[in-house]
Parts: structure tokens; sequence; C-alpha cells
């Protein structure tokens, strides 16, 4: 009964760009939750056999003189916008050297044929790391009908119109990430809000003018400790809502100032929320306890709007995806996990061997989740029945997670961008 009373006052707009539904935006696509509309995805594809690969191109990852560099860990995902292609990475001309930070490049390709129509360097910013793990690149871009907009862990952010033209660079200050700023950038209205939870209660949200750069609000976190989740735009009960995943809370904001609507106790790092039948679900993403609540209510909400809590979730980088009345969470060592939505009950574990943890799914309108990556991908059937549909392998693994346009999947490999599709 509650979820369907609710169910009318909650819907889905799109979020992390502005581009029609033949884009992908943005981290987790048009709608920010890993949700297509497109209904002509390819179900096999092969690299060995060249099965359904349109195209692939090679990515810059070499130095002067074609030395092979030190390359970055490079987590960001590809996105597609307007025809175009837009990746980033990062890497050490020569040998990884921990001392200096690596060159930040953003590629634009051309969806069509994937011919690189510009390679742009973006300075970088101050902050360098201690501890390589998290990689300069994990932020994924974000672009409109006019710009792209990049983020690298070295505390930047960079504007660039879609012929490679720079048009503004903002260093993030202060600066004290643990171990990187991984928040992809995301759109709304003419600003591009960035989460930037750090550590010594420096933990801040910056919404940036897309024109200009300049500040145009930012809203102090000293509660809460650092984090590397994206946050989302969703529409709760006809007003805009920025849900976002902090340290110690599952929360909700104005995303025109920052302010707290309600909050609500739950551990968030490097998952992203995701929101459906009338609740928003969010696990921390290195291990923890996953929870449910109603984003209707105002003020701390733990006793009131908490519907379930799951118990243990174990690491999982990506974001889960919710389709329907069940929510699929993928996890360590490879599981494939089923929730009733409504009730937390587990509907099935099964293992799909060598499936990325990394990477987040992405539901598609036919019924089909795909749980892909550049490396061994599967297909599986919505619903409470386990069913693989297909087994994929481009066998160029990597932590980013696929972009969608045009009946097209865009994978980024380790070394390599690959155009999947039905030839």
């Amino acid at each position: 009964m509650f979820l369907s009373r609710l169910a009318p006052l909650l819907a889905l707009v799109v979020t992390a760009g502005t581009g029609p539904a033949a884009d992908w935006p943005g981290w987790r696509g048009p709608t920010g939750f890993g949700h297509t509309d497109d209904k002509k995805l390819p179900l096999t594809w092969n690299a060995k056999t060249g099965e359904n690969v349109r195209w692939k191109a090679e990515l810059p990852l070499r130095g002067p003189d074609d030395v092979t560099s030190g390359v970055d860990q490079n987590q960001s995902s590809p996105i597609v916008c307007r025809g175009r292609v837009f990746v980033t990475v990062s890497y050490w001309p020569g040998k990884t050297d921990p001392k200096r930070p690596p060159e930040h490049h953003v590629l634009c390709y051309r969806a069509d044929d994937g011919k690189l129509l510009w390679n742009e360097k973006v300075e970088p910013g101050p902050w360098l790391f201690a501890d390589l793990r998290g990689g300069y690149t994990a932020p994924t871009p974000a672009a409109d009908d006019d710009r792209v907009y990049v983020v690298f862990g070295s505390s930047v952010v960079a504007a660039l119109n879609h012929d490679g033209k720079p048009l503004w660079r903002r260093e993030v200050k202060p600066f004290k990430f643990d171990v990187a700023l991984a928040a992809s950038p995301v759109l709304f209205g003419d600003t591009v809000i960035l989460q930037c939870d750090e550590l010594d209660k420096q933990s801040r949200i910056v919404a940036l003018d897309k024109k200009t750069g300049d500040v145009a609000w930012e809203a102090l976190r000293p509660n809460v400790g650092f984090a590397h989740s994206t946050p989302v735009v969703a529409e709760i009960g006809g007003k805009k809502q920025l849900l976002v995943a902090a340290s110690n809370a599952i929360q909700g904001l104005d995303p025109t100032s920052g302010k707290v609507l309600w909050t609500c106790e739950a551990k968030g790092d490097t998952v992203s929320p995701v929101l459906g039948g009338g609740l928003v679900y969010l696990d921390s993403g290195r291990g923890g306890t996953g929870v449910a609540v109603d984003p209707t209510g105002t003020g701390d909400v733990t006793k009131t709007h908490l519907k379930w809590k799951t118990a243990t979730v174990p690491e999982g980088y990506g974001s889960p995806v919710i389709v329907g009345e069940y929510l699929y969470r993928l996890h360590a060592p490879g599981v494939l996990k089923c929730l009733k939505l409504s009730t937390g009950e587990v509907v099935y574990s099964e293992r799909l061997p060598g499936v990325s943890i990394h990477a987040s799914p992405i539901a598609a309108p036919d019924g089909r989740i795909y749980l892909a990556s550049a490396g061994k991908s599967y297909v599986v059937k919505a619903g409470e029945k386990f069913e693989i549909l297909a087994t994929n392998d481009l066998g160029d693994d990597s932590p980013a997670s696929p972009a969608v346009a045009d009946g097209r999947m865009f994978f980024k490999g380790r070394k390599t961008l690959y155009c999947v599709g039905e030839k």
C-alpha cells in the first residue's frame, strides 16, 4: 500500500546532462541511475571474432618518441553527446613518477567511426597523490550541447567546447582528499555540481557556473568525512533533490543551494544512490549495510523513513540498478544479488565468474540488464528468476562502465575504446 500511494509522487528526471535520449551525457547516463530507453542494444559481441564490434580506437597512452608511458588507473567512463564520444585519460610520459602528476588529457572521438577528432591537455591541479591506488582519472566527464566538463583527481575542473577549445579551468581548494578526488561532475541548470567530501572537516559541495567556472554556491559539510560517490539529481514530490551519499548518511539536498532537506544514517563511500519504487537505496561499496529510505521526509528521518536494511553487502565499487520491483547489486567475488525492493528480501544470489565489480550495470527497456565492461560481460534477464541471456568478452578489462547511444555501447578498456552494436 505504501509504495502504491507514493508512486505517483515520484518521477525520475534527466540528470548529469541535458542531451536528448540518444545521448549518454554523464555518469550513469541521462537518468543518473543506469537506465536507457534504447531498444536496439546488441545482445552478443566478441573481440576475437569481431562479432558486433563496429569499431575500436587505440587510446593514446604513450609518451614522446612512442615510448610506453606509465599509465594512471583511468577508471573514468566514456560519455556520448551530439555524435561525439568524450573520454579522459592520464599518463606519465616515460615511467610512472609519484613525485609529479601525470598528464591529463581529454579526448574526443566521432561516434560513427571512432575517428579521433581532438586530444586536449588540461593542466594538473595542486593535489599530488601519496597513494596512486585511487588514480588521477576516476571522475567521468559530463556534457551538454555546448561544453564538456571534466574533473581530475589532482583537484582541477575544466570546461571545453565540443571542438576541444579550453573555456575555463578552476582548481578545487582547499584539498585534502582520501587518496583522490573521485566524484564525477553533475549538471543542474546553469551549474556544475561537485561533491568534495574530504578529511579534516573540509567537506563541502560546490556549484560552479557553467559558463565561467566561478563559484555559484558552496555548502560546507563539517560533520561528514571523505566519500568518493557521485550525487544524482531526482524529482521527489514534484521538486528537485540532489541525492548524496555521505560518509555517515544518505541525504537529500536542495540542488540550488546545497541545503540539507533530509538525512538518514547510513554509510556511503564509492556508490551512487539509486531511486525506484518510492525508495532511495545506498550501500558503501567498500562493504557494509545497505539501506532503503523514503525520500519524502524532512530533517533527520532515520527513525521515521528508514524502510529496511540489508545484511552486510561485500565490496562492490559499481553502483546498483533498480528495475521494476527488484534491485540488482553486483559485489565481490563476482556475485549478482537480486533484492525485493519493497522489503530488502534476497530473491537470488548467483555467481558470475570474471565479471567486473567496478563497472555499473545498465538496464534496457526490453528486460535486459547489462553487467558489462571491456572485459567479461553478462546480459541477464530482469525479474525474480535468474537467467543469463548472453556472455561476452572484449578481453580488455578495466574499471570503466559503458555508455549507450543510438543502439550502440561504448567501452573504455585499458588500451582501447570500443564501439559495439548490431552490424
